[in-house]
């Protein structure tokens, strides 16, 4: 509850400034012409590949940030002292600044988006699985490293999802950008279940599998749909 005020007191503040920002005298800028899509289907909701990967980053945000802020606590769960265990989402942060410099290195000289996604992806499943059928420091070390499975992720979706959308692009990424929820969303799923006596903290990660399988799927599939139904 201590952290209600402060945040209260920041949105107010950014309605404040969102209001100044309105009725500024600042100029209008002309956008620039987006080109058009190769086949407008119509509706910004006709293209599968970027619905899914709406979906894809939903889930991918969701499982970062599982990543991130529940690492302390499950390492307490697991024998880690509070002292060294308010240090482990540094660890994860860790992970993910190495995962962007590979990233840096490698996209594209030596590997497309979406391969760098299959292979997040993939990283993502092998390393929550570790996680979940040992126990102790190894098994919170698995959920540490999932910052590098995270990391190539959203710049590997965005690209994907809004590519050939024309003047659908801004409409696009703005549905890209609202799927950020997922961050605030599966966090509290996973809460619930970690909360449930017969699962707990360690067997609440299950809930990362599925997520990675249909960010895996995207890649390999999903981002190639360029119609509904086929």
């Amino acid at each position: 509850m201590r952290v209600v005020f402060p945040y209260a007191a920041m949105a107010l503040t950014l309605v404040v400034l969102g209001v100044m920002v309105r009725y500024s005298p600042l100029p209008e800028i002309e956008p620039e012409e987006a080109p058009e899509a190769e086949e407008d289907k119509g509706g910004v909701m006709s293209y599968p590949y970027l619905v899914l990967g709406v979906v894809a980053l939903f889930l991918y945000v969701g499982v970062e940030v599982i990543a991130g802020d529940t690492i302390g606590l499950y390492g307490q769960s697991q024998g880690i002292p509070l002292d060294e265990a308010k240090h482990l989402t540094s660890y994860t942060l860790a992970a993910m600044v190495l995962g962007y410099i590979l990233g840096i290195v490698t996209i594209p000289r030596l590997i497309d988006q979406g391969m760098a996604l299959t292979l997040s992806a993939a990283t993502g499943i092998i390393l929550s699985l570790i996680a979940l059928s040992i126990d102790g420091k190894p098994s919170v070390m698995c959920i540490a490293l999932l910052g590098f499975a995270n990391a190539l992720v959203w710049p590997a979706i965005w690209p994907l999802a809004i590519r050939g959308l024309g003047k659908h692009t801004r409409t696009g990424s703005a549905l890209l950008i609202m799927a950020i929820s997922g961050g605030a969303l599966l966090p509290i799923l996973y809460g619930r279940l970690s909360d449930i006596s017969t699962i707990g903290p360690q067997q609440a990660y299950w809930i990362l599998i599925p997520c990675y399988l249909f960010i895996g799927w995207y890649a390999l599939a999903g981002s190639k749909r360029n119609a509904w139904g086929r």
